[in-house]
């Protein structure tokens, strides 16, 4: 049996500092916010190379207000891509706006730059990347559209802990950068969690302003605000995890370079990462002609995998009334009917790939015969 995800063997690895770091939060009874909570901004904030970090209780609600802090709103339109969770479709329309979306490019699998401009109208305001699986967009590419059309960018970094673009982390580039913190991300807390990052005073303050009802001291609410608090023992989980997230980054990364070894000679599809990039694994995902029949053979194997995402939000009937259908994004679509995200996880052994890949080309063999 192999795990997609081993959540339990990080766990015992760190179960000292954690359990730890919860009590003396529980004993400090600072539950909400906090000196814990405090500590990992400053922390994440280092990590990411911004000046300001903004923690918060959900990826999606990091997405939320950075849009209503970037002042985007009713009537204004975001462009992004289809293929990701829909976590980055819903924050749009929470803040009143149309999310428009571009097709992804071929290689990278994110947002392909070459099809920005012609999605750009009198209403948009802001470019939405997402860094899908752990590979940082063409950042440099959707900068200078940006300026050129006095656009917004926001990051949807909530798979990217870490990746890096030319030697800049996710998160960096943009106006604003977007983390989520649920358990199985990278960096991930013991429940629910996310940030927004940013080097702007102006939008870090409206953000901190926002998560917490709009409050600039208590009982003095001077906006609309959200009660989009992170809790004191999640900031704790995090603080202890910080000491880690490199030495679990490069594990993703060789176990990624295991497996692209072992799988050179079955001719795979995967993502091609730039050399100019730090591709971090949230996820890792190959193409596969039959991967239904793939999927189902490496399950009866014993072998957990996973879609990383079968159905793109385009398709998805809760946002129907997009008014997008079927053939509109014709690289989304071909991928979300290919992929296979195969297990990875710092904890997972060479023995472990080299099983995953070994009863790959056994299913791959049944289906060629």
């Amino acid at each position: 049996m192999v795990p997609f995800l081993d959540l339990k063997a990080q766990y015992r690895q760190i179960k000292p500092d954690v359990d730890a770091a919860v009590l003396r939060t529980i004993e400090s009874a600072h539950y909400v916010l906090g000196p814990e909570v405090a500590a990992f901004e400053n922390r994440f904030a280092d990590y990411c190379g911004v000046d300001h970090c903004l923690a918060v209780n959900s990826g999606t609600s990091a997405l939320h207000l950075a849009l209503l802090a970037a002042g985007i709103g009713p009537g204004d339109e975001v462009i992004t891509v289809s293929m990701t969770f829909v976590a980055t479709t819903a924050a749009v329309l929470y803040s009143g706006a149309k999310p428009v979306f571009v097709d992804v490019d071929p290689v990278t699998w994110t947002m392909d730059p070459a099809l920005i401009e012609a999605a750009i109208t009198p209403r948009t305001k802001a470019i939405l990347p997402v860094h899908l699986h752990g590979l940082m967009a063409d950042m440099d590419s959707i900068m200078s559209i940006a300026w050129r059309h006095g656009l917004v960018v926001i990051e949807d970094a909530a798979q990217a802990h870490g990746a890096e673009y030319k030697g800049r982390r996710a998160g960096s580039i943009g106006d604003l950068g977007c983390f989520s913190f649920y358990p199985g991300k990278n960096l991930g807390a013991y429940g629910e969690g996310g940030a927004v990052v940013t080097n702007q005073p102006d939008l870090a303050r409206k953000v901190a302003l926002l998560r917490d009802w709009g409050q600039e001291t208590k009982y003095n609410h001077v906006a609309a605000g959200y009660n989009y608090r992170m809790d004191g023992i999640q900031g704790a989980v995090l603080n202890v995890k910080m000491n880690h997230i490199e030495a679990w980054t490069e594990r993703r990364r060789a176990v990624a370079l295991d497996y692209d070894r072992r799988l050179a000679k079955l001719s795979m599809t995967r993502p091609q990462p730039p050399s100019h990039s730090r591709h971090v694994y949230h996820v890792y995902a190959l193409c596969l002609p039959r991967r239904d029949e793939t999927s189902s053979a490496l399950q009866r194997a014993g072998i957990a995998v996973g879609i990383h995402y079968p159905v793109p939000v385009h398709l998805q009937k809760a946002y129907a009334g997009l008014g997008y259908g079927s053939g509109d994004f014709p690289i989304t679509e071909h991928l979300a009917r290919q992929f296979l995200s195969l297990p990875i996880y710092p904890e997972l052994q060479p023995e472990q790939v080299a099983e995953v890949v070994s009863q790959l080309e056994k299913a791959q063999l049944v289906e060629a015969s």
